[in-house]
């Protein structure tokens, strides 16, 4: 087979190619990846091909369940990582060359994207002038985000398997959120300000993620039932647009109640479940005091209630 030559080769490669592969890979799931790239599913799918063709390998396994990387995929993807990360960088210092500030690329659960991330990001304005650009996604993709430095920081959880077990990172404690349940707002039981989940045995319930199903497993395991789950939405959006249709009930974080929308009803329960929300860094990445002090001041609600 002939080979172009690899200079050749490598300039017909962009960083948008690179992006959708570091997506595809982190994601597992090529209409995901699109999600969070911005493009379609079609449209990653052309990126990363061209970036196969220019590579001159296959990059991805592509199977009815999603997508891994190739061996071959697997030693490029580090340094992917790199070349985004250094472009990223590059940016910055060119800004900075000519007296800007470049947007500070933090991460957030999608929860925290509700009313705790846009406070903290309000009073970052105010006080230091600094603005941010964030990533929404669940904490595993935050956590190999911020450990390819592809964010500089990522509100996460704690919920269910723990916090990333590496030496690299740090997670500041923030806030404990407690988790509650919604009803459509006429239900049986929305004009309750409490309930115990044992009355709501025998509902249908709405999940959304693999983490929150373990913790109403948990929860509902604990008061002696096994929850019947009968939709499973794509997002927190779509979850409370079920329940709101009646179709189901949900257990949801306490960080969504304040953009909960008026159909909907809230219930804490008599014995909640609650999950840790945290900053999580490198440890070596610097210069983010006033990020810190910034969600710290938001979260206060959040431990006053708890208190």
């Amino acid at each position: 087979m002939h080979h172009m030559p690899l200079l050749h080769t490598l300039a017909f490669v962009s960083l948008t190619q690179y992006r959708a592969f570091v997506a595809a890979c982190d994601l597992g799931s090529l209409r995901a990846a699109g999600a969070a790239t911005g493009f379609s599913q079609p449209a990653l799918s052309r990126q990363i091909a061209a970036l196969e063709r220019s590579v001159g390998v296959p990059l991805l396994h592509r199977q009815a369940r999603g997508v891994a990387p190739t061996e071959a995929g697997a030693a490029l993807l580090p340094h992917a990582r790199l070349l985004i990360h250094e472009a990223a960088r590059g940016q910055e210092a060119a800004r900075a060359a000519e007296g800007e500030r470049a947007p500070l690329l933090i991460g957030s659960v999608p929860s925290a994207t509700a009313a705790l991330v846009p406070h903290a990001l309000a009073r970052l304005r105010r006080s230091a002038g600094l603005e941010c650009t964030v990533v929404t996604a669940l904490t595993p993709r935050l956590t190999g985000m911020v450990q390819a430095r592809d964010l500089r920081a990522a509100v996460v959880t704690d919920v269910p398997a723990g916090l990333p077990d590496d030496p690299d990172l740090r997670a500041a404690h923030l806030a404990d959120d407690e988790m509650v349940v919604i009803v459509p707002a006429d239900h049986a039981v929305a004009q309750d300000s409490t309930i115990a989940i044992e009355r709501l045995s025998e509902e249908l319930w709405v999940e959304d993620n693999a983490s929150s199903a373990a913790v109403l497993r948990r929860l509902a395991t604990r008061a002696g039932f096994e929850p019947r789950l009968q939709h499973l939405a794509d997002d927190l959006s779509a979850k409370t647009g079920l329940v709101a249709a009646g179709l189901g009930v949900a257990l949801v974080p306490g960080l969504l109640v304040p953009a909960l929308r008026a159909d909907v009803a809230v219930l804490r329960l008599t014995e909640p479940a609650t999950r840790g929300i945290y900053l999580l860094t490198r440890r070596d990445e610097l210069g983010l005091e006033n990020l810190a002090d910034a969600l710290e001041s938001a979260a206060t609600p959040l431990r006053t209630r708890r208190a």
